[in-house]
């Protein structure tokens, strides 16, 4: 099949090799174009290894070669490439988070309108099998209303001892910009993007300062190390409900964890794994899934429908307003350390 979207990258660290090229490579409408980065060493190194034919010297450059741009900058430059991408007229799928601000998030949204362009964030927990049976649940009333979410994004002592996660200048946070907002997008989502009345949020370095390092993902520098390891937050909506949510690189816990529960007037719903809790005819029922119609790589499934919808042939699985959502709540969450 012939190709039908040129799409090129914008920072070729691990994410970009790990997950997106080698996801967009296997999808069939797409040819692989263009890489740029400000190491130009590494994206001729990334460029030779993955037979893309051209490796630009700007931004500015790679725009002219393709139709589509995947993101994969540090955080602090989403904002800028993004509008630099959309008003060059061309689509984006932007690694998450969206940007570090609410109003930087505002003015990509705008951007998007005013090219017509499509604006994806790379919040990859929603193409989950369990996420998206979870959503159709969800959709169906098996749990009507939603009343206390539960979400923990929790790593027993797994600071990232790479790239520059632990750089605030950078990446704006640590796990909370990290790895936190991936599941409280995913609740946030399965919930519908309920308004949100308050944010109560705290954030927590101490671990991870410990001059005794005992990290699974390799060394940091404690000394330059300048964002949280830990957070919490209390999140009440319009409608009444809570969230309590709760993230962690560096946490005391026995293992690694992963909660998405949403307890709702007529069931309840768990993630990781799948399960779905009901009462009735004087029975307590905890039904599980034995099989899933959906497909268990994430990637290429954000790959395959960021392609759809650049394509005309779907809407985008994360809109821009409900990724900026994410971000003005953590925005919230950090302020509450203020």
């Amino acid at each position: 099949m012939k190709a039908s979207i040129k799409i090129g990258f914008i920072g070729v660290g691990g994410i970009a090799i790990d997950r997106h090229i080698p996801a967009f490579a296997r999808v069939q409408t797409v040819a692989l174009t263009a890489v740029y980065d400000v190491n130009e060493g590494r994206a001729m190194e990334v460029a030779k290894q993955f037979h893309i034919p051209h490796v630009a010297t700007s931004r500015a450059q790679l725009l002219q070669m393709v139709d589509a741009v995947v993101i994969c900058t540090p955080n602090r430059f989403h904002h800028e490439a993004a509008l630099e991408a959309l008003q060059a007229g061309v689509h984006v799928l932007c690694e998450k988070p969206m940007a570090l601000t609410e109003a930087e998030c505002l003015e990509m949204e705008s951007a998007a309108k005013t090219s017509g362009c499509v604006l994806q964030i790379a919040y990859h927990y929603r193409f989950h099998p369990q996420a998206l049976a979870a959503k159709q649940l969800v959709q169906a009333g098996e749990i009507g209303e939603p009343l206390v979410i539960k979400v923990e994004a929790l790593r027993r002592r797994k600071v990232p001892g790479w790239g520059v996660f632990t750089n605030r200048d950078l990446q704006g946070g640590g796990c909370l910009m990290d790895y936190g907002c991936h599941l409280l997008d995913l609740a946030l989502w399965l919930a519908d993007f309920p308004p949100v009345k308050s944010v109560h949020g705290q954030t927590y370095a101490a671990v991870s300062r410990d001059i005794d390092q005992v990290n699974e993902w390799g060394t940091y520098n404690v000394a330059t190390m300048n964002v949280e390891d830990h957070a919490s937050a209390y999140i009440t909506f319009a409608s009444g409900a809570t969230m309590l949510f709760e993230t962690s690189w560096a946490a005391n816990i026995p293992e690694d964890r992963e909660t998405v529960r949403i307890a709702g007037t007529e069931g309840g719903i768990d993630l990781f794994p799948l399960t779905l809790n009901k009462s009735g005819q004087g029975l307590l029922t905890t039904t599980t899934v034995d099989w899933s119609m959906y497909d268990t790589d994430q990637s290429l499934a954000q790959a395959q429908q960021f392609i759809a919808s650049c394509l005309g042939e779907a809407e985008p699985h994360v809109r821009p307003e409900e990724a900026r959502m994410v971000s003005a709540m953590i925005e919230r969450i950090y302020e509450g350390n203020e």
